[in-house]
């Protein structure tokens, strides 16, 4: 599904479009609906939400990362099997993606993205949109009627009932979990767990690419 609500025009050909990439690897997706798929990520950098228990801190510049090409980026991917791209950050939404998410779709691959949703502008075409609202910044409610995965971050018990404000604005389709922060888990799992026994329509997501010390 195509969520775009700006049509950006460039005299760039598609190929030529660069970004700022903190890093991109192959691995497997250890959160959400497609926790245990292999995919590869490409983690662009800039991020304005400012979460204090982000651990990826380092992505929030925007312009101390390598810049790489759509050309450059797809070709890396496809040194791999896998066909499944996430598209992370960092704010992946403050950049254009149409012309990112064009070429993957067109070399074969899924295109997710994982976002809070604060931007302005949504732009690529995607497959799967896994929207993890965070209280730092409002998310703009533009991206609500098109979000497959709804993810929530549990910091605090508070949170909980924050998850639940959200699932009531998305479509009634999408799917819905709880991600214990991990350096919480132990004071916030236990209610997790309660909370998703008394409320089946939620799941739970576990980091577990960091049990499997992976990237």
């Amino acid at each position: 599904m195509e969520l775009k609500t700006k049509d950006i025009k460039s005299v760039l050909k598609r190929g030529d479009f660069e970004y700022p990439v903190m890093e991109s690897f192959y691995t497997i997706q250890g959160e959400g609906k497609y926790q245990g798929h292999a995919a590869y990520f490409i983690r662009l950098g800039g991020c304005d939400v400012g979460c204090h228990w982000c651990d990826v801190k380092e992505s929030w510049p925007v312009d101390t990362h390598p810049i790489k090409s759509v050309d450059t980026l797809l070709s890396e991917a496809l040194a791999f099997p896998g066909r499944l791209v996430v598209i992370t950050g960092g704010e992946p939404l403050m950049h254009d993606l149409g012309p990112l998410t064009e070429a993957f779709q067109t070399a074969g691959f899924r295109t997710h993205i994982e976002t809070s949703g604060v931007c302005e502008t949504f732009t690529g075409s995607w497959d799967w949109i896994c929207f993890s609202p965070k209280k730092f910044k409002e998310p703009n409610p533009a991206i609500l009627p098109f979000v497959h995965e709804l993810k929530v971050v549990i910091f605090h018990p508070s949170d909980v009932a924050w998850a639940q404000d959200w699932a009531s604005k998305i479509n009634s389709n999408a799917h819905l979990y709880m991600q214990p922060e991990w350096s919480k888990q132990a004071s916030m799992n236990p209610l997790i767990v309660e909370f998703v026994k008394t409320n089946p329509i939620w799941q739970i997501s576990v980091q577990t690419h960091k049990f499997l010390q992976i990237p």
